[in-house]
């Protein structure tokens, strides 16, 4: 039941993920169901009675009353009159007096005739107006009296004749028959997008849950958080001055520097920056990971923590553009960017960056279809800037060999715009702590190539 309970859970996921598509597929049904109800409009109904000569009927009921009643089933002589008045010489009798003009099986199609009683028929004929409803059910009624009445009436008995005329046609309104069939297409458009999204979902393999995300490579998730996606550099800009956690995200980003030793330093401690230093790197397929570094650095500012930004080399240029021409004009006065938050652009290393910090902050971008590695740039801890839905194992795992070749370790992942469903955390409990306090308080120097 659980394993059940779990892929129903995951298929709900699927549908709010492809929401958008399965909303699509449903409008397309109703479109679908509208184009329909007017190429195939409503048929109308109307209702012709004609009456069979009495001594007919009177020479039946002689004939049968010498035989056993006790069970008693369908008329034989009207059950033959129901045969005859929907036989082809009659139809085809009928067919000229029928405007517009219509072919003897459509004609098959549009008419019933039955017995409701002993000695009178009922033809009901349809069309898709009134006055050819009314044709067609009169049409036919005409046709068998006149084939049929003379034959009928011996001894000079009134004929079979038309007891009430086809002049009333009921039927759907145009308006309930377009609503019936738009409800059924958008249902069908609907459950269609439901199984093209299940499709589609089998043979995605970007990793969407923390878990997924955690287990590609086997490191763990340090914690998850929405990001912004500033578009130019004045986004960036505001991102740098305005940027405020919720509560709980504020908690997360917060408990992520704790599990990377690098929140245990005095308010306003100001220092070289060399020995506590963390690599924010993502992946060029992924750019709405971008901004996990800068939030991460201006979060810490906020912390009371003197923090560097470092934007690292540029490897792909689209993706870091904007940022780095944002973090390359210096502040106004006016700016409401943290006196603890330095901004810098990183292309020669850490050596050429003279900043007084606590905490360097330094910004990457791997290409994950080539990595290469760029200058040096030592930091005490690397960590993976991810988003969910962004990326697959295969891209994870080669930016992490990558990493490695370079004799670095990827200690954690910070995963960007986690989805709502999710409530995986992608922790690892045998996972190793990724680093320890030297006795000084400090964090060990941990020496890593930073690769973009």
């Amino acid at each position: 039941m659980s394993e059940q309970a779990l892929n129903l859970r995951r298929s709900v996921h699927i549908v709010r993920r492809h929401k958008i598509l399965i909303f699509i597929m449903a409008v397309v049904g109703v479109l679908v169901g509208v184009g329909y109800s007017v190429l195939k409009p409503p048929l109308l109904t109307s209702t012709a009675t004609v009456v069979l000569p009495l001594a007919v009927q009177n020479a039946d009921t002689a004939a049968g009353a010498g035989t056993d009643t006790t069970v008693k089933g369908p008329d034989p002589f009207m059950a033959t009159q129901v045969v005859i008045a929907g036989s082809d010489p009659v139809l085809s009798a009928a067919l000229p007096s029928i405007s517009p003009a219509i072919s003897k099986a459509t004609l098959r199609s549009r008419i019933k005739v039955t017995s409701p009683t002993a000695g009178i028929l009922s033809f009901s004929g349809k069309g898709r107006t009134a006055a050819q409803a009314e044709a067609t059910a009169g049409a036919v009624a005409n046709s068998y009296i006149a084939i049929i009445g003379p034959k009928t009436s011996p001894g000079g008995a009134t004929p079979a004749h038309l007891l009430d005329p086809a002049v009333t046609a009921t039927g759907e309104a145009p308006v309930e028959h377009m609503t019936i069939y738009a409800v059924i297409g958008g249902v069908l458009g609907a459950l269609f997008g439901i199984i093209l999204a299940l499709i589609i979902s089998r043979a995605d393999r970007q990793l969407r849950t923390c878990d997924e995300i955690a287990a590609s490579i086997g490191v763990p998730v340090l914690t998850s958080f929405p990001v912004d996606h500033p578009s130019d550099a004045g986004g960036w800009t505001k991102l740098l001055e305005d940027y405020r956690p919720r509560d709980l995200d504020a908690w997360r980003l917060r408990n992520a520097l704790h599990q990377l030793d690098m929140t245990g330093f005095d308010t306003g401690y100001v220092g070289d920056g060399g020995n506590s230093s963390l690599a924010v790197l993502s992946l060029s397929c992924d750019p709405g990971a971008l901004a996990v570094g800068p939030q991460l650095a201006v979060f810490a500012a906020s912390m009371g923590i003197a923090t560097a930004l470092i934007i690292g080399p540029q490897q792909v240029t689209e993706v870091m553009a904007a940022l780095r021409t944002a973090c390359a004009v210096p502040p106004p006065e006016s700016s409401k960017r943290s006196s603890l938050l330095h901004v810098a652009i990183g292309d020669g290393g850490l050596a050429d960056v003279q900043l007084e910090s606590a905490l360097t902050i330094v910004v990457g971008v791997v290409d994950v279809e080539a990595p290469q590695a760029a200058a040096a740039m030592r930091t005490t801890m690397t960590v993976l800037g991810v988003s969910a839905g962004a990326t697959t194992a295969e891209q994870l795992a080669r930016t992490a060999l990558a990493v490695a070749a370079d004799g670095s370790e990827i200690a954690g992942i910070l995963v960007a715009d986690p989805e709502p469903a999710d409530r995986t955390t992608g922790r690892d409990p045998q996972q190793a702590p990724a680093k320890r306090r030297s006795p000084a308080g400090r964090p060990r120097s941990m020496t890593t190539e930073i690769r973009r």
